[in-house]
């Protein structure tokens, strides 16, 4: 009986230790990605005119050149992740929401969007264009990649053998 039991606990840890893996593989859901909303700024990006300047033979010679032109500011925030940092402009530029800076959000990214969400504002997934996205360098990866030459200490010099000076000739 003592040996039968000896076998049978082997055997159920197999089968414990064999679980979780599977069970997590078959969350297939992907989770949010978290970043810092650091900065926000105003950027141009095109302009709006009016007036006659489509038409423009026909009243240049005239001496007609009305032309309203105004230059279109667009919102563009800083979100930095632990390794990314995106740029990110919204894609409904006609109603864009002021985003809380300072503030986290989590966001995917699908295909060419980000869809952001601000847990501590108004909890509404918005769309976002990536603009441009760089690595966040931190010194520790960037001293590792680095290469020093070796240092020359004055104890390694004092331990070579003297030099023999030149015979006369």
């Amino acid at each position: 009986m003592k040996i039968t039991t000896l076998l049978l606990i082997p055997g159920l840890a197999f089968f414990v230790l064999a679980i979780p893996p599977t069970a997590a593989a078959k969350d297939k859901k992907k989770h949010s990605d978290r970043g810092m909303l650091e900065s926000m700024e105003a950027i141009p990006c095109g302009a709006k005119q009016r007036g006659l300047t489509g038409l423009g033979s026909v009243f240049g010679s005239v001496g007609v050149e009305h032309v309203n032109s105004d230059e279109k500011l667009c919102q563009q925030y800083l979100l930095r992740t632990d390794e990314m940092e995106y740029e990110i402009r919204p894609i409904d530029s006609k109603h864009p929401a002021i985003l809380p800076i300072g503030h986290e959000g989590e966001f995917k990214i699908k295909k060419d969007e980000m869809h952001l969400k601000v847990p501590d504002g108004d909890r509404k997934t918005r769309a976002y264009q990536v603009v441009g996205v760089k690595p966040v360098r931190s010194e520790r990866k960037t001293e590792a990649s680095e290469y020093y030459p070796p240092e020359k200490n004055s104890d390694n010099v004092a331990k070579k053998a003297p030099e023999k000076p030149d015979p006369p000739n």
